[in-house]
């Protein structure tokens, strides 16, 4: 199947201003007018300002940002009217503005800037549909553009695997698991706290042994919103590689998936003895209706992953499968766990503990996650009626 991006970049105008226009500019009033060609946007403002326009997709969105710009007191957004759903701000960086427009569907829009005196005005047109942009490159995102005033950051709980006496699947050239996917899980912090909407938790910060029912325990004291576990799998046929996306069932998907959970399920014991301590009721968890909903989000995240990630990292054709996996068992938080290769495959190992290989899987898994985000916090503001 055809890989379509989930956020396709479309730079709409940029407005190249002298340094004349450096005097910072407030945004005093917006308004949407709608006309028989499309929904025009006109903004009214203190001054003249550098400004962007581009738009996102699933959902899609027309995104401004103003330089050196902030919103003048008792600004309100418009209503909703024509093509745009809802608009709400935020500060993509300090001293700066941003402007989101929730659309109704894909859009062309063509922007110019008027000025009246010391004032100034710009009028976004927002017409038809937007074009194919295949090929292009995706913009540097953000989720705080999706985030009401006053809610709190999004939490992404990366768990390193294994770790202390458990070193996990060790590699032909005797790489440790556990080294392999702590140095993942802070790459991927990095890049998820670089989103001002977003806050990495790593549950593992070093070499250390954590049982399993603490890993999603801890994570859900976060109060994580998404609970990723990073892996490197290992097999007899050193031939296998490639990535896969394991998400929570009573009943594996295949031999393999069954093979994995029993290996995985074991990292509480060493040396025969049982390190985990789990309660009778956590090991039988019953998957009621909260924790129905969480595997469905897992999963539907499982299939956004490796759409995502693809350009960065190999999958094996069959990506995503189910396991009883202990330590995606938390009823309430979606989880996945990430097999990122095969550490007992040459090639696999290699690429798994380069920096350049773990910077790529860290980049697949950040485009993965701020899509989910924004699918779920524009889907929370359309049933609010936002």
């Amino acid at each position: 199947m055809r890989r379509i991006s989930a956020l396709a970049l479309s730079l709409a105008a940029f407005a190249g201003l002298s340094a004349a226009s450096a005097q910072a500019a407030q945004l005093r009033g917006l308004s949407l007018v709608e006309g028989e060609d499309g929904t025009r946007a006109v903004l009214e403002l203190s001054g003249p300002a550098d400004y962007k326009l581009f738009t996102l997709a699933n959902p899609d969105r027309l995104v401004l940002d103003l330089s050196r710009s902030s919103l003048a007191g008792g600004f309100k957004p418009p209503a909703p009217n024509g093509v745009v759903s809802g608009v709400r701000t935020g500060k993509p960086a300090e001293g700066d503005l941003r402007v989101v427009f929730d659309l109704g569907r894909g859009v062309q829009p063509r922007s110019r800037l008027e000025r009246e005196g010391d004032s100034a005005r710009l009028v976004v047109e927002l017409l038809g549909n937007a074009p194919a942009l295949a090929g292009k490159p995706a913009p540097a995102r953000t989720v705080e553009d999706v985030i009401g005033k006053g809610e709190r950051k999004l939490i992404v709980a990366i768990d390193a695997g294994h770790g202390g006496k458990d070193p996990g699947a060790i590699g032909p050239t005797r790489k440790f698991e556990k080294d392999i996917t702590l140095a993942m899980a802070r790459e991927l912090a990095k890049q998820v706290n670089a989103d001002p909407g977003m806050q990495a938790y790593l549950v593992r910060d070093g070499d250390v042994f954590i049982p399993l029912h603490q890993r999603y325990q801890r994570a859900r004291e976060a109060q994580a919103d998404l609970f990723i576990s990073i892996h490197a799998d290992a097999a007899e046929n050193t031939q296998a590689q490639g990535a896969t996306v394991y998400t929570l069932s009573e009943t594996a998907s295949d031999r393999e998936a069954a093979r994995l959970a029993a290996r995985e399920n074991k990292a509480d014991i060493l040396n025969g003895v049982n390190l985990g301590g789990q309660s009778g009721d956590v090991s039988s968890i019953l998957i009621d209706l909260t924790q129905r909903e969480s595997l469905n989000i897992s999963a539907s995240f499982a299939r956004l992953l490796q759409r995502e990630a693809a350009p960065y990292v190999p999958f094996r054709s069959s990506y995503h499968r189910f396991a009883s996996l202990m330590v995606l068992k938390a009823p309430d938080t979606p989880s996945i766990l990430f097999e990122t290769g095969y550490i007992s495959n040459a090639d696999d190992a290699a690429f798994l503990s380069s920096r350049e290989g773990q910077s790529k899987i860290a980049r697949g898994v950040a485009r993965a996650i701020e899509v989910h985000f924004a699918r779920k916090l524009a889907m929370r503001g359309r049933t609010a009626g936002g």
